[in-house]
């Protein structure tokens, strides 16, 4: 068994979802969950889970796109896909798209907890995690200061896009602006001493981060 693991349920079914987050708890996970793309896409820029259960289809962004989106971005968790779309192909599909297994309903959930336990003991990839005084919340940037206050970062629609897209995951290279790019840094570097924005030459722009542990 593997102890104190976390789950990212993302599934627009909410019965589905209260079902297995109640299931994966007796079975020793932590659970959260997300109905829909953009909000699990929120809460994986916030907090490091070991697993991602996806349904395939959901109302706004289908979950293969979100996967798919999510591989490009970095972000490597172990991910099964859950879904009514059986068959060969959309298993297939599925695995190319970047999930590591693919089930199929109706399923056990003796089964899933199996293949959680399968895709976790994976080596896992290590991806740079969000600065400790820098998260997002509600749409909003919020910085938490030396002094242990914390506030609102006041960034423009484009400045708080690109430094969504930098922290999804911290690392990732994102094309913008320099104007943009550059009043960014201004800001950050104004109020947190340990990240900073920087050029990455015929590419782009890079968040970099100096927690120290």
């Amino acid at each position: 068994m593997l102890a104190n693991r976390t789950v990212l349920i993302v599934d627009d079914d909410s019965e589905l979802r209260t079902m297995l987050a109640r299931g994966l708890n007796k079975a020793g996970f932590n659970t959260l969950t997300a109905e829909d793309a953009d909000v699990a896409k929120q809460l994986l820029i916030r907090v490091s889970v070991d697993a991602i259960i996806l349904d395939r289809m959901m109302v706004g962004m289908d979950g293969l796109t979100f996967l798919k989106k999510l591989r490009a971005s970095g972000n490597t968790t172990p991910t099964i896909m859950l879904t009514a779309m059986g068959g060969a192909e959309n298993t297939i599909d599925g695995l190319m798209g970047g999930a590591d297994d693919y089930l199929s309903k109706p399923f056990q959930l003796q089964e899933l907890v199996l293949r959680l336990n399968n895709i976790i003991h994976r080596e896992p990839v290590q991806v740079p995690q969000m600065p400790k005084n820098l998260y997002l919340s509600n749409d909003e940037f919020f910085v938490k200061t030396q002094d242990g206050d914390t506030c609102i970062l006041a960034l423009s629609g484009e400045e708080k896009k690109l430094l969504c897209n930098l922290t999804y995951p911290v690392g990732n290279i994102v094309s913008a602006s320099p104007m943009v790019a550059k009043r960014l840094r201004n800001k950050l570097n104004n109020v947190l001493s340990n990240i900073d924005i920087i050029t990455v030459r015929g590419h782009g722009y890079k968040l970099v981060c100096n927690d120290k542990n």
